[in-house]
């Protein structure tokens, strides 16, 4: 992001990535308008993605285990791929586990962690 002085009529603003005047410090307001009513997420370069839930799946992983999560959101087995996204321009997401532990893979698949829970979903 780029800042600009005085183009937001108080000092500073900075350029997003979307090309959108934001003002520095201001607080984000989460995106509403990129959701259609079937669940699909819009705009972001890629084949939409499906939002399997709004909210974590909570799995108990194995340490040593790989395990494959779903980033299309079309796998009848979330959050793990089943290969439904083969029509689609995604590919899974490879986690290893480090150790066994209870972890929170992404419902929505909106998370800026892929494929671990960042909270996105707050914001759907």
């Amino acid at each position: 992001p780029r800042r600009l002085a005085g183009a937001a009529g108080d000092g500073l603003a900075r350029l997003c990535c979307h090309r959108r005047l934001i003002k520095v410090g201001a607080a984000r307001t989460p995106r509403r308008d990129n959701i259609t009513e079937t669940g699909l997420r819009k705009g972001n370069g890629m084949a939409d993605a499906v939002i399997a839930q709004k909210g974590p799946y909570e799995v108990e992983v194995v340490e040593g285990k790989s395990y494959f999560w779903c980033r299309c959101g079309r796998s009848q087995n979330q959050p793990f791929c089943d290969g439904s996204h083969k029509s689609t321009e995604f590919t899974p997401v490879k986690f290893e586990a480090d150790k066994s532990r209870t972890v929170f893979f992404c419902g929505c698949k909106t998370t800026g962690r892929q494929p671990l829970c960042d909270g996105s979903h707050s914001r759907l």
